[in-house]
């Protein structure tokens, strides 16, 4: 087999070095949000989804408590600053799409209040559960 001209052969594939820091963030990112579902379990939510994907992005756990429903975002950083300063607007925005969509696809919780959530997940500490942490008007 030839290399194509301009590209010297194995240009453009990651190296393995990559490769396993990849799998790590998976791995950890994984793990903090089933952290963050345990913390709201304990809580009273009951876990209706992990990992949800929607055409609008991935919402990270969506849970429910009575007529409460939570969209919840799962940081995890080496500091709360960190983790509070990656909960953007337009991640905030991205969510209430996702969540929209989600909701239209699930009737039976339209009626329900609806939030969006944080959980960070910091090295060495408890969880920090922040409901309504990202503040957007979150249409029915």
């Amino acid at each position: 087999m030839r290399a194509r001209a301009g590209k010297p052969s194995g240009a453009g594939k990651p190296s393995d070095a990559g490769k396993a820091e990849r799998r790590e963030r998976y791995r950890r990112g994984r793990l903090s949000e089933l952290v963050a579902a345990a913390v709201l379990l304990a809580k009273g939510y009951r876990i209706l989804e992990r990992r949800c994907r929607t055409p609008y992005g991935e919402l990270d756990l969506i849970a429910v408590r009575g007529r409460r429903l939570a969209f919840v975002e799962v940081k995890r950083r080496a500091t709360r600053a960190e983790a509070e300063a990656a909960l953007t607007p337009h991640q905030a925005r991205r969510i209430v799409r996702a969540a929209a969509h989600w909701v239209s696809r699930h009737p039976r919780y339209r009626d329900h209040d609806r939030g969006l959530d944080a959980i960070l997940v910091l090295p060495g500490r408890w969880p920090v559960h922040l409901p309504d942490a990202l503040q957007v008007e979150m249409r029915g």
